[in-house]
């Protein structure tokens, strides 16, 4: 069954006196392009992180946030660049002397973020990545879930297209013999109202019946569709990402329909090449969002 490149899964998890809050969304999107929103200090953890979600998601333009609180400790030691702080101030006080009121408090120097020194706590990487993985995987499976859900929708409206062009084509099946008849008998009358009653050269209006015949033809191109009909069906039940194979076939499948058109010299298959064409452009549509 087919998955939607589109979802969302989120996951909220405690472990360890860690609050862990996991978050995936997913749209459509021609390669793998994976963003993951972290906290700086667990930045170390993004290529494992994009790792364990390419074994999720093959395709799509993927945002992973992740939220890390810890409960009852603190991962990080603020101190004061003492030296730096005490330049901020003689530098405001000298901007003073020029009559400026001094207005100097602790707020105005703590508006200077470089003067605090932040150190994080030593992390255990394997343990940290541990912890995040258990919530990562839940948001994984929460958004496969949906996208699933999304896919079978998806399918389900795509075999309603597919049997829309099998029919279609059927009918040209079946008028493409009757536009060679056709030919013929306007072909005789035409020629019998030129000789006026004269004798008609059987063997002319042979050749040029079979002539009209090879041209508008369509034999192969009716084949080939139904062959590429058959590929698509078996690829959109495969378990396997299939987004690009399902492009490459609507791509042929667009071929032969307009071969079709272009050599059947007729108003009916020529309405009926419309209404595949049609069906097939919606199919186009709906499996961009395939995986």
């Amino acid at each position: 069954m087919p998955k939607s490149m589109t979802g969302f899964g989120r996951s909220e998890k405690i472990i360890d006196n860690f609050t862990i809050n996991v978050q995936v969304r997913c749209v459509n999107h021609r390669y793998m392009d994976c963003l993951v929103r972290i906290p700086r200090c667990y930045n170390f953890l993004e290529e494992k992180i994009r790792q364990k979600v390419s074994e999720y998601i093959s395709r799509g333009k993927i945002e992973v946030g992740i939220a890390i609180m810890e409960q009852g400790g603190d991962d990080k030691v603020i101190s004061l660049n003492h030296a730096l702080a005490q330049n901020y101030i003689n530098v405001l006080r000298e901007l003073s002397s020029l009559g400026i009121e001094d207005d100097i408090k602790v707020s105005t120097i703590a508006g200077y973020s470089d003067i605090f020194n932040i150190e994080y706590k030593e992390i255990d990487e394997d343990k940290m990545f541990k912890i995040i993985n258990e919530a990562l995987s839940e948001a994984l499976d929460d958004f496969n879930r949906m996208r699933t859900e999304e896919g079978a929708r998806l399918e389900k409206s795509i075999l309603e297209h597919l049997g829309t062009i099998s029919a279609e084509l059927e009918k040209i099946e079946i008028r493409s013999p009757k536009t060679v008849r056709e030919y013929r008998e306007k072909l005789e009358e035409r020629i019998k109202e030129l000789l006026s009653g004269a004798a008609v050269d059987e063997n002319r209006i042979i050749t040029e019946t079979a002539i009209f015949a090879d041209k508008v033809a369509v034999d192969e191109e009716t084949v080939r569709l139904r062959s590429h009909l058959k590929a698509f069906k078996n690829t959109l039940h495969t378990d396997k990402p299939v987004g690009k194979k399902l492009d490459f076939i609507v791509q042929e499948m667009n071929r032969e329909t307009n071969t079709i058109g272009s050599k059947a010299n007729d108003i009916e298959i020529a309405a009926l090449v419309v209404e595949i064409k049609s069906a097939i452009e919606k199919i186009r549509e709906q499996i961009q969002n395939i995986e």
